[in-house]
């Protein structure tokens, strides 16, 4: 089985005999939808897959290769009146990658002009078209002259990553996005022509790929044509693999390697899954490129997961857009997703327009987070919604970024060598003291400083922000265990292997009850530790250890409880 990783070419898929995901059966459930939709999903997700299988499905020059590439989907046996009926103008902005204003829009009119020219060329309109659309000084006057060429044409316009460098914009400078989609601005200009060309029907039909939607919401009526199904209950599959689909892929690995099918499951759903864009009850899904980064780095002779369960295009993608996290009040930003690692949820009203024109309250933030993939909605309170961070591979970026966040603002250094170190000291020999002297280290640095209400909570989210920093052990955090939440379990992960397993309870214990106070902490929390380890699904890790860890916020004391 040949994994299409990293790639996104439709035809190529197809012809060069890779896996393909058939989401077909979502073209006639477009085509219903309207004549202009827009589908916004986080990074590395599989828009761009997708929005090339529209791209041969629907353009009159693929006609003749229908068969070929759509004979063995859904949609070859159930084809809609629209296939192969349009001239396709595709764009794609994931190259302009420079933050400065005037060569952003240097950089945009060159792709704009180079995506026009290639159109004009592919369907045989005349020399002296390339020539006016080469010679406009804008990409607006550019789209203007292409358009007068092609008044009479039957056009899809479809735009890949239509905010790639608007967000590396926003991240950076608001006041410099507001340039570029404001009244004047060149964005706002390139719209405008398109949404003119719509009214004139040269422009049929149009679908665009992003991953938020503030940048078209912050044109407002420069654009206000496009409907956001982003949320759409319908489309909450259209992209990321179902439960059922991610099976499919991984189900020749556990079968070729014996593996435990259910467990090889688990891990995935644990590590990728957790995606739901709809507020309405509908199946979770998996990120895309993580499942197929795992297929395709699975070691098919040992029978061992990647040594990095977390993809570094991935990682590094992912940390470009938490730019984005400084919008608006960076500090309550902060807050926000401070409250997410010490409580596991926060709860917002979803914003439906993310205009940088306004204040950025918690509400905006959040439906921010939605859209970039960061939260994902867990249920309901009354009329608001419940946010939890989807998977592992989240969860981690959040504790990097959060590692990052508390150093810059308390103005201290955490030393990943460290912490790794400590963590290697405590898997390979159950030596928690370098780990203990490490975060106590880290606790008075704190303390001093007025960062954090120093409470068991924010004393858990940074000894979890240490953990976080090595890959040696899979870190669930108040996991359910027959009814019970455990603090913290360090478990073993493929194809690391470790000696020993452990169970971390915290307890916290407030300077001003002193000594007593500390030794009750202590009892309670030996108590506690061996109720645990009596539960069946503990009981029955192996190489399990357990310690109880008892701080006030400066000083910390290991306990080993058997």
């Amino acid at each position: 089985m040949k994994i299409p990783y990293g790639l996104s070419n439709f035809k190529d898929v197809i012809e060069e005999g890779y896996l393909y995901i058939d989401k077909t059966s979502y073209i006639n459930t477009l085509e219903e939808q309207g004549k202009f939709n827009i589908l916004l999903r986080p990074r590395r997700f599989g828009k761009s897959l997708f929005l090339s299988t529209l791209l041969y499905y629907y353009d009159t020059n693929e006609k003749g290769h229908f068969e070929t590439l759509f004979s063995n989907l859904h949609i070859g046996d159930n084809p809609t009146p629209l296939k192969n009926s349009y001239q396709v103008l595709f764009m794609e902005f994931s190259g302009i990658a420079d933050t400065d204003a005037k060569a952003v829009e240097q950089e945009f009119r060159i792709e704009v002009q180079k995506r026009l020219c290639d159109f004009l060329r592919r369907y045989g309109y005349p020399a002296e078209s390339l020539q006016q659309v080469k010679a406009a000084p804008s990409a607006a006057s550019a789209m203007k002259i292409f358009f007068y060429w092609t008044v009479d044409a039957n056009i899809y316009l479809m735009i890949d990553e239509y905010d790639h460098f608007a967000n590396s914009i926003l991240g950076t400078s608001l006041e410099r996005f507001r340039e570029i989609v404001g009244r004047g601005g060149f964005m706002r200009s390139f719209y405008e022509t398109v949404k003119t060309a719509t009214m004139e029907g040269i422009v049929d039909r149009f679908f665009i790929t992003g991953v938020t939607s503030i940048t078209l919401d912050s044109m407002t009526s420069g654009f206000n044509i496009g409907e956001n199904i982003t949320h759409h209950r319908l489309f909450n599959q259209v992209l990321g693999f179902t439960e059922e689909e991610t099976e499919n892929i991984v189900e020749p690995l556990a079968r070729n390697c014996a593996l435990d099918r259910i467990a090889l499951m688990n891990d995935l759903k644990r590590w990728y899954n957790g995606y739901l864009f709809s507020d309405e009850r509908t199946e979770r899904v998996y990120n895309a490129d993580m499942v197929l980064y795992f297929a395709k780095n699975f070691n098919r002779e040992t029978c061992a997961y990647p040594k990095a369960m977390l993809d570094d295009n991935i990682a590094s993608d992912y940390k470009k857009i938490m730019q984005l996290f400084g919008i608006g009040d960076r500090a309550a930003n902060f807050t926000t997703l401070e409250k997410l690692l010490t409580n596991g949820e926060i709860i917002g009203l979803h914003s439906r327009k993310l205009s940088a024109d306004k204040n950025f309250e918690q509400n905006d933030f959040i439906a921010l987070l939605l859209y970039m993939g960061f939260v994902t909605i867990t249920g309901t309170l009354l009329n608001r919604l419940r946010y939890g961070i989807p998977n592992y591979v989240i969860q981690k970026l959040y504790y990097d970024y959060f590692r990052e966040e508390i150093e810059q603002r308390a103005k201290i250094s955490i030393s990943k060598d460290a912490i790794e170190n400590a963590v290697a000291e405590l898997a390979l020999h159950n030596n928690i003291k370098p780990l203990t002297e490490e975060i106590g280290r880290v606790l008075a640095l704190f303390s001093n400083r007025d960062f954090m209400n120093m409470d068991e909570k924010h004393i858990k989210a940074v000894i979890l922000t240490l953990l976080y920093q090595s890959e040696v052990y899979f870190i669930r955090s108040e996991a359910e265990v027959n009814n019970r939440y455990p603090d913290i379990l360090l478990l073993e992960r493929s194809p690391v292997e470790v000696p020993n397993q452990f169970l971390l309870e915290l307890k916290f214990s407030k300077k001003k009850d002193g000594e007593q106070g500390w030794q009750r902490k202590k009892e309670e929390g030996i108590r506690q530790v061996q109720r645990y380890l009596e539960l069946e699904d503990v009981s029955a890790l192996p190489k399990l250890m357990a310690y109880l860890l008892v701080t006030d916020g400066t000083k910390i004391e290991a306990v080993a409880v058997s």
